[in-house]
């Protein structure tokens, strides 16, 4: 990605990158301007990543944003448009939108509309550039929690689980009894300590299928209006919410790994019931999920599978188990687009880097 130079000291160039998170307890359906019909709680990953740089620069008349965006170097109509959208409805809070022209460049570092949440890593790294850009203009000194709290609101607007990607390690969002803080504007970083086995979780992405969805995570998110079993889904939502939480504390990686998979199915199952109903799992993601389960049966294994909405599984597990799960991927590689996998595991969450 290239930026064009400016030593005008009333051009700003700011870089972020931000990682993608998988929800273990999925959010599915939702109201008003991006919230959410339950609460959620992600791992924030750290090998698959968007970058983002914006150039800021001042016009007159007060009519912007004007926006130029470039996707992995070449103008992408539909995503510009998206980004045009998003920009303009945060203008209420961000006042100098009215003021500037951006140039925007963004790219992924894995395939993007497949169900690796590409939407979050990219409006979160986006909001996060927004920030620092308001934060340079204003000159206003702001702590880094209510800085990061506002990227989450910003990147909530543009994806909802974006504003999970803003923490590193384990977030939530959405209003929940059991943890303090919670908001449905905005997620939260957990408030208590990981117990040692769930500190350093390992995810081997499965690429199943790179290719964009067949029908996109808004379209679903709509048909929960009405659905027949949308009470009952919220309803369990929050109950396995509860006892993960307790199970992150406690290092009960049985009962994490029996909630990961009942609200992986769940979700698909929502989707399939849905009218119209319609299917993200491709018959290799069923192949996948049956081997691990077969695996974990016969070895003694703590892995455990995960979908988001799409047909790509993540396998999660202790690092400690890394090896003992090798075999196991080498297996699996057969059922992926070219026998694709990443690798990857729980982040510390965006990094600002140097633009210049």
């Amino acid at each position: 990605m290239t930026l064009s130079q400016n030593a005008d000291a009333n051009v700003f160039y700011f870089c972020w990158k931000s990682p993608s998170n998988i929800a273990l307890i999925k959010y599915w359906g939702k109201s008003g301007n991006q919230l959410p019909a339950n609460a959620s709680l992600s791992i924030t990953l750290k090998e698959a990543y968007t970058l983002t740089r914006i150039k800021a620069g001042f016009i007159q008349g007060g009519s912007g944003p004007e926006v130029e965006f470039r996707f992995e170097g070449e103008k992408n109509e539909a995503f510009g448009s998206r980004i045009e959208s998003f920009l303009k409805s945060v203008v209420p809070h961000f006042a100098f939108l009215k003021e500037v022209r951006l140039e925007i460049e963004s790219g992924n570092n894995f395939p993007h509309s497949a169900g690796i949440a590409s939407s979050a890593s990219a409006m979160s790294a986006l909001a996060l550039c927004l920030c620092s850009l308001e934060k340079e203009i204003t000159g206003r000194e702001i702590s880094r929690e209510a800085f990061l709290q506002k990227a989450s609101f910003i990147s909530r607007i543009g994806s909802g689980s974006a504003c999970r990607s803003v923490y590193g390690g384990i977030s939530v969002w959405g209003k929940h009894t059991s943890v303090e803080g919670s908001d449905d504007a905005f997620a939260v970083p957990l408030s208590f300590e990981l117990n040692p086995l769930f500190s350093d979780i390992r995810d081997t992405i499965l690429i199943v299928d790179p290719g964009q969805k067949k029908v996109s995570s808004s379209v679903g998110h709509n048909l929960m209006k009405g659905h027949a079993y949308a009470a009952a889904r919220y309803t369990q939502a929050a109950s396995n919410l509860t006892a993960l939480l307790l199970a992150l504390k406690q290092g009960d990686w049985e009962t994490f790994s029996l909630i990961t998979e009942n609200e992986a199915l769940s979700l698909h199952a929502m989707m399939m019931t849905s009218r119209p109903g319609y299917l993200l799992m491709h018959p290799n993601s069923l192949n996948i999920i049956e081997k691990v389960t077969d695996f974990r049966k016969q070895s003694g294994s703590a892995v455990c599978f995960t979908l988001d909405a799409g047909p790509n599984v993540h396998l999660l597990y202790p690092a400690g188990e890394s090896d003992k799960i090798k075999p196991l991927v080498e297996e699996l590689k057969d059922y992926c687009y070219k026998g694709t996998a990443i690798e990857d595991t729980m982040g510390s969450g965006p990094e600002k880097l140097n633009c210049r």
